[in-house]
């Protein structure tokens, strides 16, 4: 509970955190809203494609424009102000940071950049939890093997979950399930770019006035980025997913421990120690009630009467046995609370949240019937959804992880619903993102059953 002041004893003795920032998309450009008024911390650096934009967002959210000045690195230190590029490889060869935030979103831009930053001794935090499921397991384990810190990113669902489980566990209780909400319907899956503002609920409008990129939300609505989000969670926490994935059950927050509990016992898990989305639609479509959309939970269970009765009094969620109890925060922060991680990556030397295991993978499955020589276009494109499946299973079939399905050839017919193999797609085992994925499978397969990697669809 020190955070802030470890950060302003950085401030005093003029040695702040240097920063560099990669992506400056609605995720970064709210955590730079917010460094404007951090203390021991300096932005040194932003990169992004998009140049003018980068100065444009600045400039937005209220920062100064003499702070922009900066030409190069040394300049940046000197001076503390912060340098604009283009090319996040000059920002991180420089050496001048301290914590390199990637928030891309690219899988492949993300596992770039974070080997770059291991190798020239920068802490690095995730904000791409793209990269994170394709690879995470093994760029934490590189990292910690050379004295840095790999991180989920706090204000981001997942990191979130991650503290929710901590305390569950700290405090002894057995974590049934941990999830978060989301506006989700099965018929969502098929969603696209084109449709997505009017099923995620938002004028189109005002999406635009609030730089929200279509492609990106569209994967929040056809249920990807909740299996990406719960993928990232069972890797950081030793969880483990359903058999088929999410079921995205409709509940309120009321209903958790009602809801999120095993089926044995009339709610919906297939087992203890999972995760799962509640959503914030009925299968009519009309809204739950005290819904938890931006939120996230854990379900806990004790097998002390003494503690279930202590449920009960103190007001607690619980279901209707009184043997599980629900503790959730109804919404987050997103970018707006990534100081959290800045400080306790750089001052504490401690992660908010790490893969070190590979219990869960997120696949494609296609959205609609695909035809063979297509490209297809990723996470939230038109082709494929994200499909939340244990690590064995992924692994034995030879299945494709969304990540890796971006400008990707398919060299076959693929009926609608099916799960994407590696027979069906052209890809280059000579790419980093393919070389280090397969380091991953190789290092960690024997976990999950068998390290050879082959196609049973």
């Amino acid at each position: 509970m020190n955070l802030h002041g470890m950060l302003t004893s950085r401030a005093q003795t003029g040695n702040p955190i240097r920063i560099g920032l990669v992506g400056v998309g609605k995720f970064g450009t709210m955590f730079l809203s917010q460094a404007r008024t951090m203390v021991g911390v300096h932005i040194l650096g932003i990169a992004d494609l998009a140049v003018e934009r980068m100065a444009e967002r600045c400039l937005g959210i209220g920062w100064a424009k003499e702070r922009l000045d900066a030409t190069n690195c040394q300049d940046a230190v000197d001076n503390g102000t912060t340098w604009l590029m283009e090319n996040a490889e000059e920002m991180i060869r420089n050496g001048c940071i301290d914590v390199l935030i990637e928030a891309t979103g690219s899988p492949a831009a993300g596992i770039h950049h974070c080997l770059m930053a291991i190798e020239q001794g920068i802490h690095v935090i995730m904000a791409n939890v793209e990269a994170d499921v394709v690879a995470g397991p093994l760029l934490a384990r590189k990292a910690q093997s050379a004295g840095l810190v790999y991180s989920l990113a706090w204000g981001d669902q997942p990191a979130l979950i991650c503290e929710h489980i901590d305390w569950a566990r700290t405090c002894g209780f057995d974590v049934v399930c941990a999830g978060k909400g989301t506006r989700h319907h099965p018929t969502f899956c098929q969603s696209t770019p084109q449709t997505v503002w009017n099923l995620y609920g938002l004028d189109p409008q005002d999406a635009e006035r609030g730089g929200m990129n279509p492609k990106m939300f569209n994967s929040f609505v056809d249920g990807s980025k909740s299996a990406i989000e719960m993928t990232a969670v069972c890797n950081a926490s030793g969880l483990t997913p359903q058999e088929d994935g999410l079921g995205f059950p409709p509940a309120s927050c009321r209903e958790l421990a009602q809801v999120c509990k095993p089926h044995f016992d009339g709610g919906v898990l297939s087992h203890v120690g999972t995760t799962e989305v509640v959503s914030s639609l009925n299968y009519d479509m009309s809204p739950v009630e005290d819904d938890l959309r931006f939120g996230t939970f854990v379900v806990v269970t004790s097998d002390n009467n003494y503690v279930r009765r202590c449920f009960g009094e103190y007001g607690m969620q619980v279901d209707e046995t009184g043997r599980y109890c629900a503790l959730f925060r109804p919404s987050h922060m997103i970018g707006l609370e990534l100081g959290i991680s800045v400080a306790s990556v750089a001052l504490r030397g401690e992660p908010t949240g790490a893969p070190f295991s590979w219990s869960a993978d997120t696949i494609a499955v296609a959205k609609r019937d695909l035809k063979a020589k297509e490209i297809l276009d990723g996470e939230g494109g038109c082709c494929v959804w994200g499909k939340q499946v244990p690590a064995d299973q992924s692994h034995k079939n030879g299945l494709v992880p969304l990540g890796l399905t971006h400008d990707v050839m398919l060299l076959h017919d693929i009926p609608r619903g099916k799960q994407l193999c590696w027979d069906d797609i052209e890809y280059d085992e000579s790419c980093e993102i393919m070389k280090i994925r397969r380091e991953m499978e190789a290092e960690f397969g024997s976990d999950v059953g068998g390290l050879a990697v082959t196609s049973t669809c």
